[in-house]
């Protein structure tokens, strides 16, 4: 299984990934990454923070851009080559992200695609945007 090659994508071209962020989700990405940040995983102090509750770890969102790029568009054997991204609001338990990755640029000669990147909650708010260059598997 193969994604687009290079010659297959045009600028405008998009796709997304939906998924509805659970308990075992945040608990999970906390103990692969070792990253157990109080505002993630522990309710009583999530109530005390800014956030008035728990919070989605922000690279958790984010990683649903790579599910994009790395099974829909362009798709397998596609490589990451530069991320950035900004979080603009928080993600809660319960909440249902749609990551959206859509194409702004297309460099041939060194098969190097430039993406539109971000993700929204269910009511519309962006709460991850960015951009991201990656490498389309390559023909044959």
């Amino acid at each position: 299984m193969t994604g687009k090659t290079i010659d297959q994508l045009h600028i405008g071209d998009s796709d997304e990934f939906s998924k509805t962020i659970s308990e075992s989700d945040i608990y999970l990405f906390g103990g692969i990454t070792g990253d157990l940040n109080p505002a993630h995983i522990n309710e009583e102090y999530g109530k005390k923070s800014f956030f008035k509750g728990r919070i989605a770890h922000g690279m958790l969102v984010g990683g649903f851009i790579s599910t994009v790029i790395g099974m829909k568009l362009p798709g397998p054997g596609s490589i990451y080559r530069e991320q950035q991204l900004n979080f603009l609001a928080p993600v809660h338990v319960g909440d249902t992200i749609t990551a959206r990755v859509e194409i702004q640029g297309i460099n041939t000669e060194k098969n190097k695609v430039s993406l539109r990147t971000s993700c929204v909650n269910q009511g519309g708010t962006i709460v991850v945007d960015g951009k991201a260059v990656i490498h389309p598997p390559q023909a044959g």
